[in-house]
């Protein structure tokens, strides 16, 4: 039985998946649902379950934009067969434990152009966020405010063509 997980990335990271026909090398973090988000949201369904792994990845998404990537997360949702909960504070992260082909992808969830601004600001003081800088987690929630929009993985290749 497969998992869905959601990896997060950034432009660079989207070229070299699609360089590599795929995303490794393992093991690598994603976030899920996991039984652990499960029990901190117990009043959540599988839908909003799923909504709260792939913001996770989201928030993720930002330590990984460098000035050279356009300022917009992206996350790519993926099923995968083997993987492990580590023992870490996000309930949603989960280790994958084997390369994931290009053709096992689901989907990529991106920022439309309209989020640039709050997503350069916050990935730029995304490490201070983790520090507990007030500022910088206002920065990070402005940005997390934006929707992702989702795109067929046969559309990476557009995406990163803009």
């Amino acid at each position: 039985m497969s998992t869905r997980v959601y990896v997060p990335s950034s432009w660079a990271g989207l070229r070299d998946l699609v360089a590599a026909d795929g995303i490794g090398p393992a093991p690598f973090l994603a976030h899920a649902v996991t039984d652990g988000l499960r029990a901190e949201f117990p009043e959540g369904g599988e839908e909003e379950w799923e909504y709260a792994a792939a913001a996770a990845a989201s928030r993720s998404s930002l330590s990984l934009i460098r000035d050279v990537d356009p300022p917009r997360r992206a996350v790519v949702a993926v099923d995968v067969e083997t993987l492990s909960v580590p023992d870490m504070e996000d309930p949603t992260v989960v280790e994958v434990e084997e390369v994931v082909p290009f053709r096992r992808i689901a989907a990529v969830l991106v920022d439309l152009d309209d989020a640039s601004a709050d997503v350069r600001a916050a990935a730029a003081r995304y490490a201070d966020s983790v520090d507990g800088d007030p500022e910088a987690e206002a920065l990070v929630e402005a940005a997390l405010d934006h929707e992702l929009a989702w795109y067929a993985a046969q559309e990476i290749g557009d995406l990163l063509a803009e």
